[in-house]
């Protein structure tokens, strides 16, 4: 079996480091706190949590807000989760004192809950009604934890929907909200200016990169036995600059060729290549989305070179680039501004 893993969330033996953050994110549960989790996309957010909540043994709602179609949506999600986690029979009771109460069935092919309100039904009422619920599900000895990821759509779900969130959350006990979000800017809005309902909720945490030591060791440790194996898994972190997802993508490629194709020479390019092309056809579409400022950018970062100290582009056009680039993910900032996919940054380099 292939020694890393990526492309879904990982645990167990394929978790890799993060011990301080997961001691902290265990620490914080066992208290009335919440917590503001931020990285990039695919630093590993939901890996973190999800390995929280096995190893604390929580009962856990888990809810992606872009998946979120408006504020009754939201409430129906939740308490179909709700019915994943307890029993009905435990539910059902509550759910008769619901002031709008819902219609129910079960798929007789996955034995899942099928929930729906009526349309012209009050969603304010629907939400208070569900999240009343969930208060209710948890105790002083049995914390819920309620997680809410890419928590920064709540503002194009619902125009007032984070105050009414707000003003439910507050009155609530022993229930533990984890709010991720990779849009660290809107994140900050929404929890760290004053004017917003959100503001100062949780212990802010930002997750970065994993240790360029810590990565090396999981990863030497898991890579077959090879003539210089050390140069190739500084190779690996080179490319990948410790990026926790690309980092896994990378090291499974190697480990592939070492072991089904007992390469070991220049192993590393080979594996980059070779995820590259099969790429490209994805990496071309992107590129044909992008405007020419964009591409100028994207070429610029690719080469290492800091686009804002190009003179022939007007500075605010250049800032403007980069906040859209990056809000769709493409772009990060770190110490600076960043190709957040370095195949991609390959690709863009050959062309």
């Amino acid at each position: 079996m292939n020694a890393f893993k990526f492309g879904t969330i990982v645990g167990g033996e394929f978790f890799t480091d993060r011990k301080r953050e997961l001691e902290t994110i265990k620490y914080k549960l066992d208290s009335e706190n919440h917590i503001i989790l931020i990285s990039p996309r695919r630093y590993g957010k939901s890996s973190l949590v999800k390995q929280c909540l096995t190893e604390t043994k929580k009962n856990f709602l888990w809810l992606d807000l872009q998946n979120v179609l408006s504020a009754s949506d939201l409430a129906t999600q939740l308490l179909k989760k709700l019915l994943k986690t307890f029993t009905y029979e435990r539910l059902k009771y509550e759910l008769s004192h619901f002031r709008i109460v819902p219609t129910f069935s079960t798929n007789a092919m996955t034995n899942d809950w099928q929930v729906s309100f009526n349309l012209s039904a009050d969603s304010a009422v629907i939400l208070e009604d569900v999240m009343q619920l969930m208060q209710k599900m948890a105790t002083d000895k049995q914390h819920l934890v309620v997680v809410f990821d890419e928590f920064q759509e709540i503002r194009k779900i619902d125009r007032n929907l984070d105050r009414q969130l707000r003003s439910i959350m507050q009155h609530q006990q022993h229930i533990n909200y984890i709010f991720m979000g990779s849009q660290e800017s809107m994140m900050h809005e929404i929890f760290e200016q004053k004017k917003s309902p959100f503001y100062h909720f949780g212990s802010l945490m930002k997750l970065d990169k994993i240790p360029y030591d810590d990565f090396y060791s999981f990863i030497f440790g898991r890579l077959p036995a090879v003539r210089l194996k050390e140069d190739i898994v500084r190779n690996i972190l080179s490319f990948t600059h410790c990026h926790p997802y690309y980092t896994q993508q990378l090291a499974s490629q190697v480990w592939e060729k070492i072991v089904y194709e007992k390469m070991q020479e220049n192993v590393v390019e080979k594996a980059i290549s070779e995820v590259v092309q099969t790429h490209d056809l994805d990496y071309e579409r992107l590129w044909n989305n992008f405007n020419r400022t964009d591409r100028s950018i994207l070429r610029q970062l690719a080469q290492d070179e800091n686009p804002m100290q190009d003179y022939s582009v007007a500075p605010s056009t250049t800032f403007s680039s980069l906040k859209r680039l990056s809000q769709n993910g493409i772009v990060v900032k770190t110490t600076a501004y960043e190709l957040e996919d370095p195949f991609f940054k390959q690709w863009i380099k050959q062309q």
